[in-house]
């Protein structure tokens, strides 16, 4: 008798496309060079279509151009990327030391240089997730190009009109001539197969932005190198540099960022204090701690919260900077990254904090901090695979010519951000377990942070197993809803906890290097909700919404390092 087999579910199918998206990316990045629109290139587009990521909204509708896409997508890649035909992802390989100006994206930390009219390079030196991120993002950009180029033409393959207006908008734009608004919103929404509203709405979001070029000029130069490829067979290309292939998976960045760190505390006396290693934003503790006393009595403020808000408003910098000046005149040290990590450093010797200049939210217990001498050590996000290869690094003892010196971690604390698969933006996640999507890696673990310590503070708490997903970019609902409804239970995903607990407890467990007892805490507020409709990242920023997640999360981490607990 013949056996049925049982039929996928569009969860298993979803997580088939991912795997043969990355299968496709690790082969491409090895071989050195492939074309977008090629075999290898359409071969990447049909699993990044089969899969429908959140995040890139209507990427499967063969007229309407995802807006809300095209703008995230735009605020991480170089400003003006969208003129060149050729991209070439590199290492750090000496452009920083050249005349070229470096273009830094706003929403990600990478030094980009425009080589010509034509070519532009980008430097990779995250790891693997920044490659495989950037890979999707131009994926993306090509599917939404080829939709330009087909609304440009009539059933003939003719170019319309509105083509020829477009064009001539966007040369007066780059001109600085004055033109009709609302007629060129008339021309680019059929361009973009969008209402009128949804353009205009489009238009001002991107005008809005300094960094990204205008929808406008987006829209002309995605279109136009489209073209070119099909009538002229001028194709776009993207390659990998041979120094970047070589170092990927070497640690390269991560050793140099981690050695200069030691460094600084091996030369100031602070090698051997404990050390509480703090994952967060490099703004929330040198704030909690040091902003009250530099210019609390200037704003009159009743909370910590009440004060980061002020803080940050744009027009505000001036507070800032002197936050920042008191802090290092107070026992802060910044170390700029120079290893190509892009990982900002504050090192705190908590022994020349004044007692009194603190604020009362923060337990600070001055016995303990004159006896104990702890060192809190902050660093900014990592991204993705890159958690791994700069905690492993960082980890490991400190060795000089004379001896070798293991570091005194007490505790290890992680506050990110991550998307909710219940509740919404600005609601905290305590995770139990993380777990690796795509692997039968999971990392359950004892969180010294519980769901009780956040709770009747208006925001919504969950605890329980958290997906570490290799992008953030590549996740539907299909997926995201089978780890929430399955057994996993999980509450929301992110892209660095896994890799950081296995840097840990290979430190802890296997090196020796660290106590096996050493602390562990982690917490996350929500950035977006991906089951939600309009509530991807796509839709927006945290804004102001953001901070009192932050500031609650960094002042019950200050507490429990401060007072000993």
């Amino acid at each position: 008798m013949s056996s049925m087999s049982t039929p996928r579910t569009k969860a298993q199918i979803s997580r088939s496309a991912i795997q043969r998206l990355y299968i496709s990316m690790r082969h491409l990045f090895t071989r050195g060079s492939y074309k977008p629109l090629g075999v290898s290139g359409e071969a990447m587009i049909d699993s990044l279509r089969l899969l429908n990521p959140e995040i890139y909204g209507s990427i499967n509708d063969p007229e309407r151009v995802e807006l809300d896409g095209l703008f995230y997508v735009f605020q991480r890649l170089p400003k003006g990327i969208e003129e060149c035909r050729y991209v070439k992802l590199i290492s750090r390989e000496g452009f920083e030391n050249t005349d070229f100006d470096p273009i830094i994206p706003a929403k990600r930390r990478r030094s980009c240089y425009r080589i010509d009219e034509e070519q532009m390079f980008i430097e990779m030196t995250r790891g693997r997730s920044d490659i495989y991120d950037i890979l999707t993002h131009l994926t993306f950009l090509y599917v939404e190009a080829e939709k330009i180029r087909k609304n440009s033409e009539d059933h003939r393959e003719n170019k319309r009109r509105e083509w020829e207006m477009l064009a001539e908008i966007v040369q007066r734009e780059q001109e600085g001539e004055e033109y009709n608004v609302e007629v060129a919103y008339t021309y680019l929404s059929t361009l973009l197969g969008r209402t009128y509203d949804e353009t205009v709405k489009a238009c001002k979001r991107f005008s809005n932005d300094p960094n990204v070029n205008s929808i406008f000029h987006i829209t002309y130069w995605l279109g136009k190198l489209s073209t070119e490829e099909k009538e002229n067979d001028q194709d776009r290309e993207i390659t990998f540099s041979s120094s970047l292939r070589e170092k990927i998976g070497h640690h390269s960045y991560g050793e140099l960022w981690a050695e200069n760190i030691k460094e600084y505390l091996f030369e100031n006396d602070l090698i051997e204090r404990p050390l509480h290693i703090i994952s967060a934003n490099p703004h929330s503790v040198m704030n909690s701690l040091y902003a009250p006393a530099a210019i609390g009595q200037k704003l009159q403020f009743s909370t910590i919260e009440e004060l980061a808000v002020k803080l940050s408003m744009d027009d505000n910098q001036d507070l800032r900077e002197r936050v920042e000046t008191y802090a290092i005149r107070s026992g802060m040290h910044v170390i700029d990254d120079t290893s190509g990590t892009n990982i900002s450093v504050q090192i705190i010797d908590t022994t020349l904090i004044k007692a009194s200049k603190i604020s009362d939210e923060i337990g600070w217990d001055d016995e303990y901090i004159q006896k104990e001498k702890p060192v809190i050590f902050v660093m900014d996000y990592a991204f993705g695979e890159q958690a791994y290869e700069t905690m492993d690094e960082l980890l490991k003892p400190y060795r000089n010519h004379e001896n070798t010196i293991p570091l005194n971690i007490q505790s290890i604390s992680v506050m990110g951000k991550a998307g909710i698969l219940e509740g919404t933006k600005s609601d905290i996640m305590v995770p139990t377990a993380h777990v690796f999507e795509g692997t039968a890696d999971n990392y359950p673990f004892d969180n010294d942070l519980k769901k009780s310590d956040f709770e009747n503070n208006g925001l919504f708490v969950c605890e329980g197993p958290m997906i570490t997903v290799l992008g953030t970019s590549l996740q539907n609902r299909n997926i995201l809803r089978f780890f929430k409804e399955s057994s996993w239970k999980a509450i929301g995903l992110e892209m660095e906890g896994a890799h950081y607990q296995k840097a840990i407890q290979a430190a802890s467990k296997i090196r020796k290097g660290v106590r096996e007892d050493v602390i562990l805490r982690y917490a996350y507020y929500a950035s977006d909700n991906p089951l939600i409709s309009g509530g991807t990242l796509a839709s927006g920023s945290l804004g102001v919404s953001g901070v009192k997640p932050t500031y609650l999360i960094t002042i019950k981490l200050l507490n429990k390092i401060v007072s000993g607990n």
